[in-house]
């Protein structure tokens, strides 16, 4: 497959100007590389009505476009329940009966590393897994890894070392989990390229870990600074007119939301995504956050 990048938002929503800016990001990394750029629908966990077809409306306006049809996540079910059947017969799959209570208490215990699951139902033996089954509670489904850190590389943060653990496969109540849909997603329509908030920069090891377990490249990440609100908290819906609608009911136009976004990423003066291509770079990119200051709050 070609070089490819992706954006792939949850439609929950309407986009809000952090989520924008992230978009055209990722946009602009991979047409400035020569790459196709995908859109895909991350839409197993929960959805709006609406919210996909919004979504989609704003990228278009301030000017990203991708090649392709958009992809949707609820209609690959049958890609990510053949890879797990894969990993099931490596022997690389256990169910885990752990509430997230036991996981919290566990993980933080002494000489326990933060944040990782602990291993508890790793090594069940059939008594103690019909055990489990008979108290009612469902299991969630965990990868068996054979390692507990792993090494991306990132082209804003270089060489990054995080945690590993036996990440979740399937939840308890049947639904695929992120880092599994997302690393078979990026896999199977070749993405090479995943640009994202640096808010995910600690799951990308996990995520890297998984693709080469299943078979796959990891991608090349690129995880750029958030945008704050006015708290300095992450930019959200809360913080008020801070999605595309609202702006624009308020009087501002699109050029000027790209306007803003562009001079937040020092391409001052550039008001369509096309204008911000031709002078992006990189290298260049401001590596503090962004603070927007809603026009209503």
């Amino acid at each position: 497959m070609s070089p490819t990048g992706r954006y792939a938002p949850s439609p929950t929503g309407d986009l809000h100007v952090g989520n924008l800016r992230t978009a055209l990001l990722a946009w602009l990394f991979a047409r400035s590389t020569g790459r196709a750029f995908r859109m895909r629908v991350e839409d197993l966990d929960r959805a709006r009505s609406g919210s996909a077809e919004r979504q989609l409306a704003d990228l278009a306006a301030v000017g990203i476009d991708w090649d392709g049809d958009v992809v949707v996540q609820s209609t690959r079910n049958v890609l990510y329940a053949e890879a797990l059947e894969t990993l099931r017969e490596r022997g690389l799959v256990y169910a885990c009966f752990c509430t997230r209570r036991e996981i919290a208490e566990a993980a933080s215990a002494p000489h326990a590393a933060p944040g990782a699951y602990p291993g508890t139902c790793r090594n069940l033996d059939d008594a103690e897994r019909a055990a489990r089954r008979a108290s009612g509670r469902p299991p969630a489904l965990r990868l068996r890894s054979a390692v507990d850190s792993f090494t991306v590389h990132d082209v804003l943060a270089g060489e990054w070392t995080g945690l590993v653990d036996d990440l979740v496969l399937v939840r308890n109540d049947g639904t695929v989990a992120y880092n599994f849909a997302v690393v078979l997603d990026d896999g199977q329509m070749g993405i090479d390229q995943v640009v994202r908030g640096d808010d995910l920069l600690a799951s990308s090891p996990r995520q890297a870990y998984l693709a080469t377990v299943l078979g796959l490249q990891p991608p090349t990440y690129a995880h750029v600074p958030l945008v704050l609100g006015p708290t300095g908290a992450r930019l959200a819906k809360r913080d008020g007119a801070v999605t595309l609608r609202e702006l624009t009911e308020d009087g501002v136009a699109v050029a000027d939301v790209v306007g803003m976004i562009a001079d937040s990423l020092d391409l001052r003066g550039a008001r369509t995504a096309a204008a911000m291509l031709e002078r992006f770079d990189p290298a260049a990119l401001p590596r503090h956050p962004w603070t927007f200051t809603p026009a209503r709050q």
